[in-house]
């Protein structure tokens, strides 16, 4: 377990010996002295070798390390001004655990830059990089956080299946699969089968897992693989109730980031603050006059565009000081069969939108419960009645007022830590040209 000690703790062992384990971050050979800087996850740490306190063969050891060999130390915990930390190891014994070959294809030390194709191509070499390490501390914390708020709300954790007998959504950006010498897809989003859990009593319930969209897309916004957190729930009031738990969630994901990741957040030299609730909403149709105004034109009946999107996102920053705000209202035809319509204005749907820094994270709203408006939505959307039968039956048998949202993991945490392409916040992203490692 020496892999876990962190400058913090050997600090206070000042004068004590100690074990430790890590990598070979780097190596500067001065001959009457010697410094290995090694590195594991919790930092990087400074082993002094002076030639006159250590014995020649392991002066010797240390003259043939090369970076990236795994080693352990022994030795004793001395107070220095000169070493980053404070303080640096004088070793007793040091090992070679795995001996790491050369030349590297990748430098972890960030010292020769490399391009985010090489990154991903050596992503274990490149997560030893701090840097890269601190995005996927910064994911964990954000989803503990989350989900601390949805369990204290009264969610519970569910899992619905990846593979689906139909399209949920239409459309044609979906993975065919052979399941038994049948057709199947996998999921686009766990949307029905979240719903399924509502009508069967379960009041509220969220998913997290991954999500499958086979669009031929080559933009720093999108993968082929991502990966969602998605909160439901039952006897909604109207589609703003879902907005109320969403900037709920969110701020207590972000607040559980500046908690606990605060190391993380110097190396990425960000500084967060928790945003102020409630995020502010902007609706269809006034969106329309809003961008006319600011010299954009959007055809009624579609979905936002990237310049709509910028135009509100700068609206918003300036009036109202956000960096998040909601879309409502959208147009019913560009939003799936299972979303609520506005009765008295049934051209617009309680379709709901979070947008932060000009990129959309989520989608949701109200869902439509009445049995009869499900299926006349299915049958305007041309889409297949009785292969979707076994989702809209259970509807004929009471199932309440209910909503929810999917947030998606990776842009939220590339939005947050300003990255500029999702796939750095994929441990190992899919993409059209990526399917391995």
């Amino acid at each position: 377990m020496d892999d876990l000690v962190s400058a913090d703790a050997l600090k206070g062992m000042i004068g004590q010996q100690a074990s430790v384990s890590g990598w070979v971050h780097d190596i500067r050979l001065l001959g009457g002295i010697n410094f290995v800087l090694l590195r594991n996850r919790e930092g990087v740490i400074q082993v002094t070798v002076p030639k006159k306190a250590v014995t020649p063969e392991l002066m010797a050891t240390v003259s043939a390390l090369h970076p990236e060999d795994v080693i352990r130390v022994n030795g004793l915990v001395k107070e220095s001004k000169q070493a980053r930390n404070g303080f640096e190891i004088i070793p007793d014994s040091l090992t070679v655990v795995a001996a790491s070959a050369v030349p590297l294809p990748l430098d972890p030390r960030g010292v020769t830059e490399a391009n985010l194709d090489t990154r991903l191509e050596w992503r274990t070499l490149d997560l030893r990089r701090p840097e890269s390490a601190a995005v996927f501390k910064v994911e964990d914390a954000l989803i503990t956080g989350m989900e601390d708020y949805l369990r204290e709300s009264g969610f519970l954790r569910i899992f619905t299946p990846s593979i689906l007998g139909g399209i949920s959504e239409g459309g044609s950006e979906v993975f065919k699969l052979d399941f038994y010498g049948k057709p199947a897809f996998l999921r686009q989003d766990p949307q029905l089968h979240r719903q399924l859990a509502i009508a069967g009593g379960l009041g509220r319930v969220y998913d997290l897992g991954a999500n499958w969209r086979a669009e031929l897309s080559h933009t720093p916004r999108h993968m082929s693989e991502h990966r969602t957190i998605a909160p439901e729930m039952s006897f909604l009031s109207d589609e703003r109730d879902t907005m109320r738990v969403e900037e709920a969630m969110v701020v207590r994901g972000i607040g559980n980031v500046i908690s606990k990741c605060g190391r993380e957040l110097g190396l990425l030299k960000l500084d967060l603050v928790e945003p102020k609730t409630p995020f502010p909403e902007l609706s269809f149709p006034e969106i329309y006059g809003l961008l006319e105004r600011r010299g954009h034109k959007l055809p009624e009946n579609q979905d936002l565009d990237r310049e709509s999107e910028k135009l509100l996102t700068d609206l918003v920053k300036h009036e109202y000081n956000s960096d998040f705000f909601f879309v409502n209202r959208f147009p019913s035809k560009v939003k799936p069969f299972y979303v609520m319509r506005v009765d008295e204005e049934p051209r617009y749907a309680r379709s709901v939108d979070m947008v932060f820094k000009g990129l959309e994270l989520s989608s949701g709203g109200q869902r439509e419960h009445r049995h009869d408006k499900i299926i006349e939505q299915i049958r305007e959307k041309g889409m297949d009645e009785q292969g979707l039968k076994w989702f809209t039956e259970p509807f004929r048998y009471g199932v309440p007022p209910h909503g929810g949202f999917s947030l998606g993991i990776e842009r939220f945490v590339a939005t947050l830590l300003n990255i500029p392409s999702v796939k750095e916040a994929a441990l190992f992203p899919r993409d059209p040209e990526r399917l391995q490692p």
